[in-house]
């Protein structure tokens, strides 16, 4: 009877643990969104904001080095906004953790390629994350203010970041078509507002700091050393 009666206190726990948790869950994701509500604009309405850069955030790329449609999209609505005077330069935040793997300089291409200044380009190597191109963008180039693009669902969080890492920040959003597989990204992404809730307050060092890039010198300074 005992053991029975440990079980079933066991199980009400456990059952409570679950609870809290989704519940907590709801209320980080909730608070996100309201925050950044009036902060995702159309690209008129970030024109004249004294921006330092346009933080365009990494994604996938492809195995023939062609950025997926996701980045392409984000790079698309970016490139806009520079050609609009948002900012006068574009940071690449992304993922170039290995010689086989390189967001960055696919970024930049992309840009180049479509008449961006290659000195107006600045690469990130180091942007694992989205937690980590935010607070490289503040410690690591100087950024106070900057206008951050990505898809919507995105957004939230990382102006929630910005928020927390002392950055003025709006966001644009890059949603020029739809997306397969959105509906898990949905879904994941809950779990991922909760965890940079968490790092917005903890700020843990990012994988990489280095030394200080000026955002007001040329963009050439963050191009491979071969």
């Amino acid at each position: 009877m005992k053991r029975k009666n440990r079980l079933a206190t066991g199980v009400k726990i456990l059952l409570f643990l679950l609870l809290f948790a989704v519940i907590l869950a709801a209320g980080i994701n909730a608070a996100m969104l309201l925050r950044a509500r009036g902060r995702i604009l159309g690209e008129a309405d970030v024109r004249d904001r004294g921006a330092d850069c346009i933080l365009v955030l990494g994604a996938g790329v492809r195995s023939d080095g062609s950025p997926s449609n996701m980045l392409e999209d984000r790079l698309l609505v970016g490139i806009g906004l520079y050609e609009a005077g948002a900012a006068p330069k574009l940071l690449m935040g992304g993922d170039h953790g290995s010689v086989d793997y390189d967001e960055v300089n696919t970024m930049k291409s992309f840009a180049v390629e479509r008449g961006v200044d290659p000195d107006d380009v600045f690469m990130d190597h180091a942007g694992f994350s989205t937690y980590e191109s935010l607070i490289r963008a503040r410690d690591v180039f100087g950024a106070k203010h900057i206008v951050i693009v990505s898809q919507e669902y995105h957004l939230y969080r990382a102006l929630w970041l910005a928020d927390a890492l002392g950055l003025e920040a709006v966001g644009v959003c890059a949603d020029l078509r739809t997306y397969i597989g959105q509906s898990m990204r949905e879904v994941r992404e809950v779990a991922a507002r909760c965890k940079d809730f968490a790092l917005g307050f903890l700020e843990p060092d990012p994988t990489y700091l280095g030394e200080p890039i000026d955002l007001t010198g040329p963009g050439s300074v963050t191009d491979d050393k071969t």
